[in-house]
């Protein structure tokens, strides 16, 4: 069964995401919660990313914030789609987060929402 894989960078990102949960929930839509860093366990970042695709992952939520390389990270393992949440916080209220998650090279793609849970 398809269903939508929900990462984080952190637990601290967990209040942005629960929203998230909470709308996939109310649509009936499986879906799978895991903390994971593109920063300090980029080859378990990968690996969970190629066994989510094996079990029929069909799109990856991913939120970070301040150097936000999550999306980017996990769209470099995939070419199901990716959607980046920049989380809201640290000296630049985010808008560090919004432009590392918005700012991927080509062959990268990462759709990207608004920062926080706008």
């Amino acid at each position: 069964m398809a269903w939508v894989a929900v990462l984080m960078g952190s637990e601290s990102d967990w209040p942005t995401m629960q929203s998230c949960t909470e709308v996939l929930d109310s649509l009936g839509v499986e879906f799978e919660v895991r903390v994971t860093s593109a920063h300090r366990t980029p080859a378990a970042t990968a690996e969970y990313v190629a066994g989510a695709v094996d079990r029929d992952c069909r799109v990856f939520v991913c939120a970070a914030g301040l150097a936000a390389h999550l999306a980017g990270a996990v769209a470099a393992h995939t070419t199901r789609p990716v959607i980046g949440v920049p989380i809201d916080g640290g000296p630049f209220n985010g808008a560090d987060a919004l432009l590392s998650t918005v700012m991927m090279p080509g062959g990268v793609p990462v759709a990207t929402v608004a920062v926080g849970k706008a």
